[in-house]
């Protein structure tokens, strides 16, 4: 998903040729017993894979798909989510796709606006994994977002290309640590001491912290005692598509098991 258009184009673009929608994943606070918000996951109608989708993606269609998935994410969250003011929402974005962070953020405000959303429950997504062409373009995009209120957090943290040099540039809300670096944490001490420094070092910068893709209760103990408390994988639930999963999984002792979305 590269290249940039103008304002028009980016509330604009080029007509999608293909339908898709979500599924929604759960993102869990142990500290608080609670679920803390729900990631929207990409998928086709038939729950297609994300891959299966993103590649009918074009340079033409990639601003239109950008703000689809943005407006598509809201619309079912104010359907779906509980009626409270506190769980969250968590959209993946590409920065590359963002022309202007004022003018194509709108879309997204409108949409929260009609879904009676509020748009301080919103937190986008980017990737480490993507290789920003400007980063002080992205610095732009994550500034602007966060003074409409918006939390922002720093995706598959460790598995790309710019590492620690992101923090210092953006400061997110939220980083998301890569799964490869959880996986098998719980026997790998070189992993644990990776870990344990990530979570220190973004508790210094005042950045909560995302332990994702954990499938494993030993991986949870593990990480809990590296002072991990938000959590999210496949060990509570997988993603549900246009639905909110029953969540499993909770450690024994301290913890409503009845957290049931």
């Amino acid at each position: 998903m590269t290249g940039r258009i103008g304002c028009q184009g980016c509330r604009d673009g080029a007509e999608l040729d293909f339908t898709f929608t979500m599924a929604f994943q759960p993102i869990l606070d142990l500290a608080e017993s609670r679920v803390w918000g729900y990631e929207a996951l990409v998928r086709g109608t038939g729950g297609e894979s994300a891959a299966s989708i993103l590649g009918r993606v074009t340079p033409e269609t990639v601003y239109r798909f950008d703000q689809a998935a943005r407006v598509k994410a809201i619309e079912l969250a104010g359907r779906l989510f509980p009626a409270d003011d506190a769980t969250r929402l968590s959209i993946n974005f590409m920065p590359n796709a963002v022309y202007e962070p004022a003018a194509c953020i709108r879309s997204s405000l409108e949409a929260a606006r009609k879904a009676g959303f509020a748009h301080d429950r919103i937190m986008f997504e980017f990737t480490e994994n993507e290789k920003f062409r400007d980063t002080a373009h992205v610095s732009r995009i994550v500034s602007e977002y966060r003074r409409q209120g918006f939390l922002t957090a720093l995706d598959d943290f460790g598995a790309g290309f710019a590492g620690l040099s992101l923090l210092a540039n953006f400061q997110p809300d939220l980083i998301k640590i890569d799964m490869d670096l959880l996986r098998g944490i719980d026997t790998d001490q070189r992993r644990q001491v990776i870990v344990a420094g990530i979570i220190g070092i973004a508790g210094s910068l005042g950045i909560a912290v995302i332990a994702e893709g954990v499938e494993t209760a030993a991986e949870l103990d593990t990480l809990r005692g590296l002072g991990a408390t938000l959590f999210q994988g496949y060990h509570f639930a997988k993603p549900r598509l246009e639905a909110l999963p029953p969540v499993t999984g909770f450690p024994a002792g301290g913890y409503d098991h009845a957290l049931v979305a």
